[in-house]
């Protein structure tokens, strides 16, 4: 294990409900991920540290295998921090593993990809207990158009037209590795693994998607919104509730402690 000025840097699975915050990242005056990990982090060790996440999630999004990293002079255990953390944090957010990495890894930088899954409810009444995780579709969707046209995204491409705005990003081409859609009963599940994401990719492109299976959008013209390259093309965005980030997958596997 190597240290930094004495520090040590610790990585944290987290899992979290993110129904009642305002995405991952701090904000002034508002609940987020981040603000509630920190001051976690602060009940159990007395310091300030900064949380860096592997993927920022938007608000409403949800996280089954989210990753962060922070530095600590504590000598606390892995397992120890994943039992103390989980007494200070609120219910929606729990820790389902730690472990100790060395000084220069990166939960960004260092990820291979990302793993996200939308999932949305394909009937005719709504459910009270998937209303959170899923976005209700009440028209009949076809699964295997849907997946005719996800087969365009797979590989490197420009993805453009599926974000919502750049920002300060000066690039949009994203290595997709796996597009596809399930059905279980009524349940549909998206699942996408890219390099890394742009702003709103998955939840324009799922907004894409459902008009493709409800017929409205040809497999030609999701092509051409695909080659257009234009911010915001591919829209409506799809509601946040039905995303999930479900992993984050590195050259090595993280060792974790439970």
């Amino acid at each position: 294990m190597k240290l930094f000025n004495s520090f040590n840097k610790i990585v944290l699975v987290v899992e979290y409900d993110g129904s009642h915050y305002h995405g991952f990242q701090w904000q002034t005056g508002s609940p987020t991920i981040q603000a509630e990990l920190e001051e976690a982090i602060h009940k159990v060790t007395g310091e300030r540290s900064r949380v860096i996440a592997a993927s920022r999630t938007d608000a409403g999004v949800h996280a089954k295998g989210q990753v962060v990293s922070f530095r600590t002079q504590s000598a606390l255990s892995p397992q120890t921090f994943v039992r103390a953390l989980n007494h200070y944090l609120p219910g929606d957010i729990a820790i389902k593993g730690a472990c100790r990495v060395s000084a220069d890894f990166n939960v960004r930088r260092d990820a291979l990809n990302r793993e996200y899954d939308y999932y949305i409810l394909n009937g005719s009444t709504r459910s009270p207990l998937a209303r959170g995780f899923a976005y209700l579709v009440t028209g009949e969707l076809n699964i295997e158009t849907m997946n005719k046209a996800s087969r365009f995204l797979e590989g490197e491409h420009d993805f453009a037209s599926f974000a919502t705005s750049l920002g300060k990003l000066r690039g949009t081409v994203r290595n997709v590795y796996q597009a596809k859609l399930t059905r279980q009963d009524d349940l549909v599940a998206f699942h996408m693994v890219a390099n890394s994401f742009l702003p709103h990719q998955v939840r324009n492109t799922i907004g894409l998607l459902i008009r493709v299976g409800l017929g409205k959008v040809a497999l030609e013209e999701f092509h051409q919104i695909m080659g257009a390259r234009t911010v915001g093309l591919a829209g409506p965005t799809a509601p946040a509730h039905g995303l999930c980030l479900t992993k984050v997958n590195y050259p090595s596997s993280l060792e974790l402690a439970v």
